[in-house]
């Protein structure tokens, strides 16, 4: 079985909003919301001022309180481990959008119903592609793939270490993070 993870190295990323502008084009995704986020947290004194780009979007919990929570069963796993939302099946009751502690859902606008990354699932990684955040990145700065897969670019990044967002939560997250070099 497949087990799909993302990577996000914050060395490589630029900040450039491309992932952004590529996943609203590629699901839809109306203005006002976004279904993955980049920002700039910044550091230092002046002169000695840093800036570090972060991603916020969902990170496909292997203990997912999103899809535990959902009283209708619209939040649920693929085989995969890919946390999805059946849109026909949503009441917009938005108990999974509390249960989330990386506040990666939302409720969309147009359709009352709540939204999240998916990875592409649907649209892109069934037919064997990549994500389109991780197919438009210039920098190579996302990786993605099945960490099952040992000979796959995702795996070996696994295998030299990466940080988990909120990793003590036990919630196992499958988007993990190379964090900026302190040096």
């Amino acid at each position: 079985m497949k087990k799909f993870v993302m990577v996000h190295d914050e060395n490589l990323c630029i900040g450039c909003q491309g992932c952004v502008v590529a996943c609203k084009n590629e699901n839809g995704v109306g203005e006002g919301v976004s279904r993955l986020e980049i920002y700039g947290v910044s550091s230092g004194v002046f002169p000695n001022l840093k800036l570090d780009i972060k991603r916020q979007s969902c990170v496909m919990c292997e203990e997912s309180p999103c899809v535990s929570v959902c009283p209708t069963n619209a939040s649920f796993k693929t085989a995969d481990g890919v946390v999805m939302i059946d849109e026909r099946e949503c009441i917009g009751c938005k108990y999974c959008i509390l249960a989330c502690p990386y506040e990666a859902r939302y409720v969309n606008p147009a359709t009352g119903k709540v939204d999240k990354c998916t990875f592409c699932y649907d649209s892109r990684v069934v037919k064997g592609e990549n994500p389109a955040c991780v197919s438009v990145c210039p920098t190579d700065a996302l990786i993605f793939g099945d960490a099952n897969d040992e000979n796959s670019a995702v795996a070996k990044i696994l295998a030299s270490g990466v940080k988990y967002p909120k990793e003590n939560l036990g919630l196992k997250p499958r988007l993990g993070v190379i964090e900026n070099y302190k040096g």
